[in-house]
């Protein structure tokens, strides 16, 4: 499994955390929004990351999008909520240079 499906994995399960009603947006409120300057950060890197391996980049923009807008209550918690799923789905599938690895053994 490559750095960047990890990272999917993980910024995918932080992202469902934030996403929980009233528990998201405590710890956001709470700890002065950084919590939404670290996940900018981490999707970043996961972003840039996914690039090089070939993945799905779907869910990394929009977390991007998602750190960028989640100050609005409503708003925030559903983008959370779409973004955990987006990474989640976009984790599970292997990248391409996973898959070129699995054909060059099978050959």
């Amino acid at each position: 499994m490559s750095v960047s499906r990890i990272l999917k994995w993980i910024t995918g399960g932080l992202e469902a955390v934030l996403g929980i009603p009233f528990l998201g947006g405590m710890i956001v409120i709470s700890l002065l929004y950084t919590p939404l300057v670290f996940m900018l950060a981490l999707h970043i890197v996961t972003l840039i990351l996914t690039k090089k391996d070939g993945g799905e980049s779907t869910g990394s923009i929009l977390g991007i999008i998602t750190s960028c807008i989640a100050w609005i209550p409503v708003v925030g918690m559903v983008m959370h909520i779409l973004t955990a799923t987006f990474l989640m789905i976009n984790a599970a599938k292997p990248d391409q240079i996973e898959e070129k690895a699995v054909q060059t053994q099978v050959e």
